[in-house]
C-alpha cells in the first residue's frame, strides 16, 4: 500500500483543528473528508466533490460498519423502551435508596456509573451509550457535570474492553494475530493483559477520581459550575417508576449473550481438538459486530417480552416508542457515518502507514514498546479508530518484535493501549462522539477536559513501557 505522505495528515488534523476551533463536528468532519479526496483527485473540485459524496456511501458497504449503525438505532430503541417502562427511574431510586445517608454520595455515584462502563464490557458504543444516558439524570440531579458522566463513561468502556477477550475486540485482535503462523491468538492476546498499562491504569484512575473527588486541569473548571440544565429533557416517564429489574435484565441479557453469539457465529464442529480448543478457534473466527448486534436485539425483544406481559405495552406503543429511542440517535447515525468515512479516507491516504514508516527505523528492542505505543497513538489520534489502528500497527509490530527480539506481548498490549489512548484523545473519534452525545455535554468540552486526564496516564503508561522494555 502507497500513500500521500505528509499530504495524508493533512484532512485529518484539519478535520480535528476546525472541529476544536468551531466546535461544529459534522462541519469539520466533512470538510476534513472533502479536503482528502480533493487531495487524491489532484485537486479537481468537481471529482473530490463526487468522490465525498461516494465515500458516504461507501461507509455501508462494509457489514461491520452497518451493523454498528443500526446497533446505534436499537440501542436507542432499547433505551426508551426502559425509560418508558419505568426501570430507569426504578433503577435510580434503587441505587439513591442504597447511597443514601452515606458519605461522599457524590462520589459514589461517579464510581457506581463507572463500574457499570466497566461490567458492560461486551462492546465500547454500548457500554458508553447506557452509561451516558442512564446516569444522566443522576448526575444532573446531584449537581455532577455532563462533562464528568462522559469522562467516565468513555474512559471505563474501551479500556475494559481491550482488557476482556472474550467480546467483539478480543474477536477482532484475534482474527488479526492469526495471519502470523507460530502466534496463538488467544495465549497471546491473554498474556498481553498484563502489559496493557494505559487500560489498566486509567481504570484504577477513573475509580480514584470518582472517589477522591479530585480533579484538575479543565474538569476543575466545570465541575464548580452547574450543569446546563437538570435532565428533565431525557425523562420522558413522567415519573413513573417500576422495578430496576426492568432496566437491569434486558441490559444483563444482552450482555451475557454476546459470548454465546460469538461462539455461536463461528463454531466448526470439525474443529479438531477438545471443546475449549473449539470455543477459542469459535471466537477467533466469529463476527465481533454480528454477535454484538444479535445480542442488541436479544436484549431488545426480552425488555419488549417483559414489558408486554407486565401490561405497560401494546403494538402501537411498542413502535411509537421504539421509533422515538431511534430518532434520539439519529445525529449519533449521522456522526458515526462521518467518523467512519473519515477512518476510510486515512486508509487510502496511507495515513497510518505514512507515520509508521517514518518512525519505524527509531525502533530498538528496549524501546520498542514504549515507541510503538506513541506511534500507535498519534495514527489513533489522527485517523479516530483504534482498531483501525490494531489492524495497521499489529501487522508492523509482531514482525518487528521477532526482528528487533522485542517481547511479542509487551509489544501487542503496546499497540492496543495506545490504540485507546489516541483515541481518546482524538476529537473525530466515534467513542468520543458518542460519549458527549450520550452524556448531553458538548462534544469539544468532552474532549479538552477529558485530555488532560487521558495525558497523565498516557505519560505513566510511556515511563512502564520503558522500564518494562529494559527489564524484561
Amino acid at each position: 500500500m502507497t500513500d500521500y505522505g505528509f499530504w495524508s495528515l493533512v484532512p485529518p488534523l484539519l478535520a480535528i483543528g476546525l472541529a476544536i476551533k468551531t466546535k461544529q463536528v459534522v462541519f469539520s468532519l466533512s470538510l476534513g473528508i472533502f479536503v482528502g479526496y480533493l487531495i487524491i483527485q489532484g485537486g479537481n473540485v468537481f471529482e473530490g466533490l463526487l468522490s465525498t459524496i461516494t465515500a458516504f456511501v461507501d461507509v455501508f458497504q462494509s457489514k461491520g460498519n452497518t451493523r454498528t449503525i443500526i446497533l446505534t438505532l436499537i440501542i436507542g430503541a432499547l433505551i426508551q423502551l426502559i425509560k418508558y417502562s419505568g426501570g430507569i427511574n426504578g433503577f435510580i431510586q434503587w441505587v439513591q435508596k442504597r447511597l443514601s445517608g452515606k458519605k461522599n454520595l457524590k462520589g459514589k455515584i461517579q464510581a457506581t456509573s463507572a463500574l457499570t462502563g466497566f461490567l458492560i464490557f461486551v462492546e465500547s458504543n454500548i457500554s458508553i451509550l447506557t452509561v451516558g444516558t442512564i446516569f444522566r439524570p443522576l448526575f444532573d440531579k446531584h449537581k455532577i457535570p455532563r462533562e464528568k458522566l462522559a469522562y467516565l463513561a468513555d474512559s471505563s468502556s474501551a479500556p475494559s474492553c481491550v482488557l476482556f477477550p472474550l467480546n467483539a475486540w478480543g474477536a477482532y485482535v484475534m482474527g488479526l494475530l492469526v495471519a502470523f503462523p507460530g502466534v496463538d491468538p488467544f495465549t497471546t492476546l491473554v498474556y498481553s493483559i498484563p502489559f496493557n498499562f494505559y487500560a489498566i491504569l486509567t481504570l484504577i484512575f477513573v475509580f480514584w477520581l470518582s472517589l477522591s473527588g479530585k480533579d484538575f486541569g479543565e474538569m476543575k473548571r466545570v465541575v464548580k459550575q452547574l450543569p446546563d440544565d437538570e435532565g428533565n429533557d431525557i425523562d420522558p416517564t413522567k415519573g413513573k417508576i417500576s422495578s430496576p429489574l426492568n432496566m437491569i435484565i434486558p441490559i444483563a441479557v444482552m450482555v451475557l449473550s454476546m459470548p454465546f453469539f460469538l461462539i455461536y457465529g463461528g463454531w466448526d464442529p470439525s474443529t479438531s481438538g477438545g471443546f475449549l480448543d473449539k470455543v477459542w478457534f469459535s471466537i477467533s473466527n466469529g463476527s465481533g459486530s454480528e454477535a454484538v448486534l444479535n445480542a442488541c436485539f436479544t436484549g431488545f425483544l426480552t425488555a419488549a417480552a417483559m414489558y408486554a406481559f407486565q401490561k405497560m405495552l401494546t403494538i402501537k406503543t411498542f413502535i411509537d416508542q421504539s421509533f422515538k429511542g431511534m430518532n434520539d440517535m439519529l445525529i449519533m447515525a449521522i456522526l458515526m457515518v462521518l467518523a467512519f468515512a473519515i477512518g476510510n479516507l486515512c486508509n487510502e491516504l496511507g495515513t497510518g502507514i505514512y507515520v509508521s514508516r517514518v518512525t519505524s527505523s527509531w525502533l530498538i528492542p528496549e524501546v520498542a514498546p514504549a515507541l510503538i505505543f506513541i506511534i500507535s497513538s498519534f495514527i489513533a489520534f489522527a485517523t479516530g479508530t483504534s482498531w483501525g489502528t490494531f489492524a495497521i500497527m499489529i501487522s508492523i509490530g509482531v514482525p518487528l518484535s521477532f526482528a528487533v527480539d522485542a517481547n511479542l506481548y509487551l509489544v501487542i498490549a503496546a499497540v492496543l493501549g495506545g490504540g485507546v489512548f489516541g483515541d481518546h484523545c482524538s476529537p473525530i473519534s466515534d467513542t468520543t462522539l458518542i460519549a458527549s452525545v450520550a452524556s448531553g455535554c458538548d462534544h469539544i468540552d468532552h474532549v479538552r477536559t477529558q485530555l488532560p486526564y487521558a495525558l497523565f496516564t498516557g505519560g505513566l503508561a510511556v515511563i512502564c513501557y520503558l522500564i518494562t522494555g529494559f527489564v524484561i
